[in-house]
């Protein structure tokens, strides 16, 4: 799966952060509740919006941020 066609960006929806596509999820709020240990029923019951599919995206997305960023640690 290609996550490009599950996200997009829009300078006019959520100040351009990434989202799901049709939604105003924010990638950052599915990564945000994976990495809080939140069950992904539990986000595909708050967010009705998306998808399965959609959270796989997300999970792709950032692994392809992860690849192109180097962080310093302290």
């Amino acid at each position: 799966m290609d996550w490009r066609s599950h996200i997009t960006s829009n300078p006019n929806i959520c100040h351009g952060k990434p989202c799901i596509k049709g939604t105003r999820v924010m990638v950052s709020t599915i990564l945000d509740n994976l990495a809080n240990d939140i069950d992904k029923e539990v986000i595909l019951k708050n967010y009705p919006s998306i998808t399965d599919k959609d959270i796989l995206a997300a999970i792709q997305y950032a692994a392809d941020i992860a690849n192109e960023r180097i962080i310093e640690f302290a």
